[in-house]
């Protein structure tokens, strides 16, 4: 089973659009998945939207009456994802967006390398379609802020919101001895996720895929200069240091 996990806040112009994408991949692509969104108290018409899609998809929503933000949203989802699984070693989660920033056609690449062994996959991006210079530069120089605090080798794109976990390595990395809810949100929250999940991982590997800010209809919710500021404190306080693949240690 192939759990798609998608956070979403106010994404009602686009989630719906997302949902039925994901669908014809997965008609041209078939294989068993389900889709778990959480819709993160929006005030727009998401939760309307959303409603008969989970009469034509394998769709569940998890809603928050009032916003929790992106970490919470993430954890929720994931931590769904595990709650279902009875097959942890071959099922598997992918988190990505509900905005277009990542499109669902790059999900079989990420799916492919899944089930040709790998434990965690990591989409490398390159940004499309961002006007603001402001939000390039930070988006672009955020991996490089955190590497003192998350070193994963083989991934540069640390701070990636679109990544596919086997459910063994995410329930050891979650709910293993001394797992801890995510201290950060935002972009350092995928650098946390990511640098813990890898000390469980036994292979990395990485998929580019293309980043667009160019398909949503409503203006950024990223702040160049507050997400920078958050980078940097969140570089201060997450101390888990260099991982590689468990299987390159032991070769």
């Amino acid at each position: 089973m192939i759990y798609v996990c998608i956070p979403s806040h106010d994404e009602g112009p686009t989630i719906g659009l997302v949902l039925w994408k994901i669908r014809k991949v997965f008609e041209a692509f078939p294989r068993e998945y389900q889709i778990l969104v959480v819709d993160d108290g929006s005030t727009d018409e998401t939760a309307e939207i959303l409603k008969p899609y989970t009469n034509v998809l394998s769709l569940t929503v998890i809603r928050h009456p009032t916003r929790l933000g992106y970490a919470r949203s993430v954890e929720e989802l994931l931590g769904a994802a595990l709650d279902r699984t009875d097959r942890p070693k071959r099922d598997s989660a992918v988190l990505m967006h509900g905005d277009f920033a990542h499109g669902p056609e790059f999900l079989p690449d990420f799916i492919r390398r899944l089930e040709s062994g790998a434990d965690m996959v990591v989409g490398e991006a390159t940004l499309a379609g961002e006007p603001s210079r402001g939000r390039r530069m930070v988006r672009r120089f955020a991996p490089m802020l955190l590497r003192r605090a998350v070193r994963v080798e083989g991934v540069n794109d640390i701070v990636s919101g679109f990544v596919a976990f086997r459910l063994m390595t995410l329930r050891n990395a979650l709910r293993g001895p001394g797992a801890l809810r995510l201290a950060s949100d935002g972009w350092a929250a995928n650098a946390e996720l990511i640098g813990r999940a890898a000390r469980h991982a036994r292979r990395i590997e990485t998929v580019p895929v293309i980043e667009r800010h160019d398909l949503r209809p409503r203006e950024s919710r990223v702040e160049p200069w507050i997400q920078a500021r958050q980078v940097w404190r969140a570089a201060g306080r997450i101390r888990l240091g260099p991982a590689r693949a468990a299987e390159e240690v032991a070769s």
